[in-house]
């Protein structure tokens, strides 16, 4: 494993993604998430070692007060970072919907969210139209953004037809899109058009849950480059624009995931990632799970 002199530093100088409204989004950030995804150990160490300023997280993850009790041991200052959260849909609808931003700003200690998400297309409310519901709960977001409670809103998951009904329904355009992106999942598509409309295109998941790592290109090139292949699939990502926020409860892993600005990857050898998208995707929720 390649130790960058400085790592911190070059975090803290962490290339940024200008948002629609002037915000800057920075390029990598860090993921949490449920099912043993949370270490307070490893937020710490990300923050206060690894000089990363970009965390992520959800109601759904479970950990948002956790995540709270580690960035006050980080000491690092609110107003330094970028917290995103998101809605889940059983919070879809108006009143819900801002009565959740409210609650998960209060279990993460904070006055505002940088960014809050609707996580996922599907409202799963029965009776109503998904399109319905989430144009309702849109509006509501659209509020909360007006009244600074989140500085910029988005969506997750969605695909290009919900993002047309959105544009059709309400009056805010999201700011992000956040998908799963790796070298087996490139919506080429879905990034163009969030492009075309000014969405921020945003990929989590992007070791593909480590099955991109052991894949013969990326091997190959990590040999080439004399980095592991973590640090290839993530620099292909965000030198490809994408805001990246891969996922580690393991600190030697997430000083790993940082060291990423200091190589760039060939024309060639980005097109040589670029065809190994085979349509797979490794996230699958199950509809029950919708509902929680």
């Amino acid at each position: 494993l390649i130790m960058e002199p400085g790592v911190a530093t070059s975090m803290l100088s962490c290339p940024t993604v200008p948002l629609s409204n002037g915000l800057q989004i920075p390029i990598l950030g860090l993921g949490t998430s449920h099912q043993g995804g949370y270490s307070h150990e490893a937020v710490v160490y990300a923050l206060r070692d690894c000089g990363v300023r970009h965390v992520d997280t959800a109601k759904r993850y479970d950990c948002e007060e956790r995540l709270a009790s580690a960035v006050a041991e980080s000491g690092v200052p609110r107003r330094d970072l970028w917290l995103t959260s998101k809605l889940w849909p059983g919070d879809y609808g108006h009143s819900s919907a801002r009565q959740a931003c409210r609650a998960s700003c209060d279990r993460l200690g904070v006055e505002y969210l940088d960014l809050y998400l609707m996580h996922w297309p599907d409202a799963m409310v029965p009776g109503r139209s998904s399109r319905e519901v989430r144009a309702e709960t849109w509006r509501a977001l659209e509020q909360l953004y007006d009244e600074g409670r989140c500085r910029a809103i988005g969506v997750s998951n969605f695909l290009i037809h919900h993002l047309e009904e959105l544009k059709d329904d309400c009056g805010v355009v999201p700011h992000v899109n956040q998908v799963e992106y790796h070298p087996f999942q490139q919506p080429d598509d879905l990034m163009s058009y969030c492009r075309q409309e000014g969405i921020v295109f945003e990929g989590y998941c992007p070791l593909a849950k480590g099955q991109a790592l052991s894949h013969p290109v990326v091997l190959g090139l990590a040999d080439k480059y004399g980095r592991t292949p973590a640090q290839v699939c993530i620099r292909w990502s965000i030198q490809n624009g994408v805001v990246t926020i891969p996922k580690s409860t393991k600190p030697i892993r997430i000083m790993e995931n940082c060291q990423v600005f200091g190589f760039s990857l060939m024309d060639e050898d980005m097109h040589s990632i670029k065809t190994l998208h085979s349509d797979r995707k490794i996230i699958h929720l199950t509809f029950p799970l919708w509902r929680a």
